[in-house]
């Protein structure tokens, strides 16, 4: 084990858990080994986003033999975007690394995050060049952000998700945005400073099958566009005039055919019935996304915290076990 240096900066990695219990020990083992071969001082913070196996059990024990584990138990499922927020919020190193509780995130890869963070990158990401998964999800997740990049109003990074490292400074930008419905790699992006990203496989899943489905993969999708695009609404502007315009014509050309050729007008209630349920459809559509963004409206103006933390295994000295900070007073 190497000497921790006197001047070496502090890691705090973040694990969001929810039906995880069967990584975490794995989980630990390689972030512990990791943090000793790049020879930094390190904390490893566990959020168990109120898993229902025994994830509580389990960091409750790792908690008690190791003082660098913090174990957040939140009073219920709110979510992975909103178990990193709780994490980065408690969060005392000079930077934090985001990861998925199924070690699809490579823990090994952070030595190259730091290599990078140490040659003067504030937010270091990794990007998923290839995928061990079905050719479904591969094409699906590739075509997604391919779209969320073109539709976004900030440039995102292709195929990176939230496994990165984030400088504290970049951390305490992101934890001072207010915003409800979070989608980190996105706030990620939006809050700029110097960005890298570092290639990797992602491995598939080796503790439970996925989870991931099309109707799954679809709300995702739809809370990363409409969180940071309004192309939709665009879109439904241009489809407006492109009806209108499709309307003119049209009726120019029932005109010139009436006083042209009268017999080959077309006519009866088939044509009507088609661009009665044509126009009804689209304004049909045109309601739904203008709904989409009035639901997000309504999240954000009812400010409710982003979670709740039931309890906390080794806090740290300036916050109470019931995650509250401590008066210094």
């Amino acid at each position: 084990m190497n000497s921790k240096l006197p001047n070496s900066k502090k890691i705090s990695a973040i694990i969001a858990v929810y039906r995880d219990a069967p990584a975490i020990y794995e989980m630990h083992e390689r972030l512990t080994t990791t943090f000793e071969q790049i020879n930094v001082d390190y904390e490893i913070i566990f959020v168990n986003d109120r898993s229902p196996d025994n994830a509580a059990e389990i960091l409750a024990e790792l908690c008690t033999r190791d003082p660098k584990t913090m174990a957040i138990t939140h009073t219920r499922n709110f979510g992975s975007q909103n178990a990193f927020t709780s994490g980065m919020r408690i969060a005392t190193g000079d930077a934090v690394v985001l990861l998925d509780g199924d070690l699809q995130d490579p823990p090994e890869l952070i030595a190259q995050f730091y290599d990078q963070w140490q040659a003067g990158y504030e937010i270091v990401y990794g990007v998923r060049v290839k995928r061990q998964e079905t050719l479904f999800l591969q094409v699906s997740y590739k075509a997604f952000y391919r779209i969320f990049q073109r539709m976004a109003s900030i440039r995102v990074p292709l195929d990176a998700g939230d496994f990165s490292l984030i400088d504290r400074r970049a951390v305490k930008a992101l934890n001072s945005l207010p915003e409800q419905d979070r989608f980190i790699r996105g706030m990620r992006a939006w809050v700029g400073f110097k960005q890298i990203g570092v290639d990797y496989v992602r491995p598939a899943n080796k503790f439970r099958p996925t989870t991931n489905n099309l109707i799954g993969n679809f709300r995702w999708a739809r809370k990363a566009i409409f969180s940071f695009s309004v192309a939709p609404l665009e879109y439904i502007i241009a489809l407006s005039l492109a009806i209108v315009g499709m309307s003119f014509l049209g009726i120019l050309y029932q005109l010139l055919l009436r006083i042209a050729f009268p017999s080959a007008s077309p006519s009866g209630f088939t044509t009507l019935i088609i661009l009665m349920l044509f126009l009804g459809g689209v304004q049909l559509l045109s309601i739904g996304v203008i709904g989409v963004y009035i639901g997000y409206i309504f999240d954000e103006v009812k400010n409710r915290p982003h979670y709740i933390v039931d309890y906390i295994l080794n806090p740290p000295d300036h916050i109470n076990r019931d995650g509250t900070p401590k008066d210094n007073s």
